[in-house]
């Protein structure tokens, strides 16, 4: 690997050539990863992308112009002091966030280049031609803002923030709730039978521990497992198993933990409160997120929850 301060003009040259052409398929890439759910957004990287092509061509006519018509491959990871980039380009379906931030820092990256590869060059064609690309980058920002008020329409924002919201709630919402609700519930009876049967709080807990993470391993690969998001637009499926094995195996901990407490009747008390709150949650989730009606949410979930502890303190008792 070269340092910076090793490099020819030529050398100079080639590296900018070969960062702008990266930029712009980075460009290219975020407005097809784009498209499908935020046209308008694409667009934007679209014309963001055609400004790369543009700096691209310039750069190459000097090079040659100067130093013939065979321009050396410098990559970015051939020279020391440039940023590893995570290729969030190459996730499917893109998030706004994350695409306006990587633009940003790809484009204060490219601008201190040009201003450190100007500070370094003698030819006043090759300087003043990196000066002016180094301007155009800062103006970037502001011409970013001037396409996003071009093409971003009130509406249009509105509209590809319901879509951001539909996204969030399908790839992240349903599958942690799905988890939540299975650990909250479904561990009730045999955390509660085990404390009614011993009334020994640490076997209650090693019993809820156990049920906890095998139903959050277990509802993780049955998530990951059920489709892989191509159809359904759901995601990457391992982030959905992920996100549903550790909500699920959080809502068996949650009502676990209480059993830590050396008193059995503290100890009940407290996980009685946790459960509450657990179920409360809930509630809450599906009515914020899934647009239930808080009742009915209610309803649900707390019928769901007590027959399942009834179910538990029965068979402890028998």
């Amino acid at each position: 690997m070269r340092s910076f301060e090793s490099l020819t003009e030529p050398e100079i040259l080639a590296l900018a050539i070969s960062l702008e052409e990266e930029d712009e398929r980075i460009y290219a890439d975020f407005a097809e990863g784009l498209r499908e759910n935020f046209p308008a957004t694409a667009a934007i990287m679209d014309a963001m992308r055609d400004e790369e092509s543009g700096h691209r061509r310039r750069l190459i006519e000097l090079f040659r112009q100067k130093f013939g018509n065979h321009i050396p491959l410098i990559r970015r990871q051939d020279v020391r002091g440039f940023v590893n980039r995570r290729p969030v380009w190459l996730v499917r379906p893109l998030g706004l966030e994350t695409v306006r931030a990587q633009g940003a820092a790809m484009e204060a990256e490219t601008r201190r280049f040009y201003e450190k590869a100007s500070a370094r060059t003698h030819d006043p064609a090759i300087r003043q031609l990196l000066d002016d690309l180094a301007q155009e980058e800062r103006d970037h920002q502001n011409r970013a803002e001037e396409l996003i008020e071009d093409k971003l329409s009130p509406t249009v924002k509105h509209e590809e923030e319901e879509a951001r919201r539909r996204l969030f709630v399908l790839q992240i919402v349903q599958p942690g709730l799905a988890g939540l609700m299975d650990g909250s519930v479904s561990t009730l009876a045999p955390v509660f039978a085990a404390a009614v049967a011993t009334h020994n709080p640490w076997d209650a807990f090693r019993v809820g521990l156990a049920a906890s993470v095998g139903a959050g391993i277990s509802m993780g690969f049955a998530e990951a497992l059920s489709d892989d998001g191509s159809l359904t637009g759901r995601g990457h499926p391992w982030v959905r198993g992920i996100v549903c094995g550790l909500m699920t195996a959080l809502g068996g901990i949650g009502h676990t933990l209480p059993f830590l407490l050396p008193q059995f009747r503290v100890a009940m008390s407290a996980a009685i409160a946790v459960v509450v709150v657990e179920l409360g949650v809930i509630t809450w989730i599906r009515n914020r997120y899934m647009e239930t009606p808080p009742f009915s949410a209610a309803v649900q979930v707390g019928l769901g929850g007590a027959m399942v502890f009834v179910t538990g303190l029965l068979i402890g008792s028998s």
